[in-house]
């Protein structure tokens, strides 16, 4: 979606589903049965290892299922196993005498066995890193845990054991408030109060050893302790009023310890990450560096390093810039883009009037595609949208239109706002804007994705990637800019607007991971380069760094569009200025091919749709943005390997 969630860790799991799932066999079938347009591609494949990869996500299902506690030592060890055993059935699979499409979904089982095991071992160093602020992490897993092994409850060990977690997590608390105070004393610049003279009668107590986490460790380690108090929960619903003397034993102390971790929790959130859910908190994120970066691109086989992901960024906005410039002067600008895109930002309608907007938009896409027979749209796809309205606290982190399920969620001004978030709401939401984030967020987009979802490779769900998953909306983006969907400079600069603002996301979030960029300067080259309201720069900034999203998922909508571009280009035809031909397929077969294959690596669909030879020990090596500089970003490749933005006027 243009603002909103894609392939989140832990929330949103019913529109991901639809989006990660595979994606367009009926759109296939569907096609012979259109009146537009030539013969659909043919059809898809059964892979012959497709009930093994059914197997391996039951398992990774059943463990994640039973193991809920996933901080715990013991989820992290069961898994570990389990890729040990899959990693022994894989390699006795007899890859060469695999089909096309079944050595397609080893290598896919193969890298996601890897990329979990690197995974697990950064979640460890995580862990580690906040363990002193969790001490009592263990004791509540043993408790949990030993309910799952159908240990008996002892109920007066088990009030003991609750009375001990008070005490711990309060000997921590009181640490942690021990290194607020010193940091306080610190920015203050007072000298340390002397200590009282001790009472003779007793003997002084040593003060708490202060704890000084950082706001990022501080919002990790409460995000911990919310996941433990939430298992103390379960593991006392269970026993509570049902075995016999729990209740009686544990209902006080198991109070105690549950307010005692639901306060700890909020110190570390609010006091020390400084995080209250106010619209001027700091901006907390968890850069992971270059490594986890590499390690993560070899996952989505993606054969490019950061910095050269960098350079390709810092390419397309240039790009970008240039073709602002060309649009602003046909308004009478000249080179001055912000002040056309600010005339631009002006033309919104009415408060009340969107969701029409929105659903005139969407069927003058669809209609588009029809015309130049482009992608399979069936029937029932066509029918089953609906808009709706998000209220102030979703358009806090998503300010843009999104889309979740089979609902176009649309963000526009609530009555609850002040006047100039209205304003800003009103800008950031214009007709022109709105034009071409409608058919990215539902048809050919994310609907189209959602709707076909569950037709065709559903195995391959385990592996979805926000390459494919959000490259595909963002593709269309390009293709139709390829195609005239602009009707004058005003809709140019609404899709050149969105379209900077993916080659910006590439930008500060890779720069954020390797601690190039901080918060606000994220939100200042968004407000500055970009030209986003700062409400909605802000927005796209915390959910960027927030944590739900993977650190590669920003830079997923450029470059898996591109590298669909690419892919077009090869089969279909080279596209700057017009309708492709003279390839090996025409647009609807390419299209209905590519969804066909499920959100899986885009190098992984290249393999299938060319028929690539695919051997055991196979590596991404797919340059498909050309070969680019990663310490002179600016300077463009050689005409051979041009940039996908690269292609002739009117592109």
């Amino acid at each position: 979606m243009t603002g909103g969630p894609r392939r989140p860790r832990r929330a949103h799991a019913a529109a991901v589903a639809l989006l990660v799932a595979p994606v367009a066999a009926a759109a296939c079938r569907v096609s012979a049965q259109s009146a537009a347009g030539p013969a659909a591609a043919a059809p898809p494949s059964v892979s012959s290892l497709a009930e093994v990869v059914t197997d391996y996500s039951a398992d990774r299902r059943s463990v994640r299922d039973f193991y809920t506690i996933d901080l715990s030592p013991t989820r992290l060890d069961r898994e570990d196993a389990l890729a040990a055993t899959w990693t022994a059935r894989l390699d006795a699979l007899g890859f060469d005498a695999l089909d096309e499409a079944g050595k397609i979904d080893w290598l896919l089982l193969e890298t996601d066995i890897e990329h979990g095991g690197r995974r697990r071992v950064a979640r460890r160093a995580k862990l580690a890193e906040a363990a002193e602020l969790v001490p009592f992490a263990a004791t509540i897993s043993a408790l949990e845990e030993a309910r799952w092994r159908l240990t008996a409850v002892d109920p007066e060990q088990a009030a003991q054991t609750l009375d001990a977690l008070s005490t711990a997590i309060g000997d921590v608390r009181k640490r942690v408030e021990a290194g607020l105070k010193e940091k306080q004393k610190t920015k203050d610049g007072d000298k340390p109060a002397e200590a009282e003279e001790p009472k003779p009668e007793s003997p002084a107590k040593p003060p708490p050893e202060p704890l000084t986490p950082t706001p990022v460790v501080a919002r990790r380690a409460a995000g911990e302790v919310d996941a433990l108090r939430t298992a103390l929960e379960t593991w006392f619903a269970h026993y509570d009023q049902f075995a016999p003397g729990f209740s009686w034993w544990t209902r006080k102390p198991y109070d105690a310890a549950h307010q005692a971790l639901l306060d700890y929790a909020k110190l570390l959130r609010e006091e020390v990450a400084g995080l209250k859910g106010k619209d001027e908190d700091p901006l907390v994120g968890d850069p992971i560096g270059r490594q986890a970066l590499l390690d993560d691109l070899a996952g989505e086989m993606i054969a490019y390093s950061p910095e050269e992901l960098l350079a390709i960024g810092e390419r397309e906005f240039a790009w970008c810039e240039t073709q602002l410039q060309a649009a602003a002067a046909e308004m009478g600008f000249g080179a001055d883009w912000k002040a056309a895109l600010a005339k631009v930002k002006e033309d919104h309608v009415e408060p009340g009037a969107q969701d029409a907007l929105v659903a005139s938009l969407a069927k003058e896409a669809i209609t588009f595609l029809d015309a130049h027979d482009l992608v399979t749209v069936p029937e029932l796809c066509r029918e089953t949208w609906r808009v709706r309205m998000i209220d102030r606290e979703t358009q806090r982190n998503y300010p843009y239109a999104a889309y979740g399920g089979q609902d176009m969620l649309v963000a526009y001004p609530t009555s609850d706002m002040d006047v100039e978030t209205r304003l800003m709401t009103m800008r950031g939401n214009n007709v022109h804007f709105s034009r071409i984030v409608v058919p990215h967020e539902l048809i050919p987009g994310h609907h189209l994705q959602g709707f076909v979802a569950a037709r065709s490779n559903t195995h391959r769900g385990e592996f979805s990637t926000p390459f494919l998953g959000e490259g595909w909306a963002l593709y269309w983006e390009l293709r139709l800019w390829d195609l005239g969907y602009a009707r004058g400079p005003e809709d140019r600069i609404g899709m050149l607007f969105w379209r900077m603002h993916r080659a910006a996301r590439i930008i500060v979030t890779l720069k954020f991971h390797l601690g190039q960029m901080q918060p606000q300067e994220m939100i200042d080259f968004l407000v500055d380069r970009v030209g986003h309201e700062k409400a909605g720069a802000t927005s796209e900034v915390r959910r960027y760094i927030g944590g739900d999203y993977g650190p590669l998922y920003q830079c997923a909508y450029m470059v898996g569009g591109l590298q669909l571009r690419a892919l077009h280009d090869e089969l279909v035809g080279a596209s700057g200025g017009g309708a492709a031909t003279g390839g090996r397929m025409t647009e609807r077969q390419f299209h209905d091919a590519v969804l066909e294959q499920n959100s899986i690596p885009v190098e992984m669909i290249r393999a299938a749709l060319t028929q690539a030879p695919l051997t055991r020990d196979w590596k991404p090596s797919w340059r498909f943005a050309g070969e680019v500089s990663a310490t002179q970003p600016e300077t463009p490749a050689a005409p051979a390997a041009a940039p996908a933005s690269a292609a002739p006027a009117p592109h």
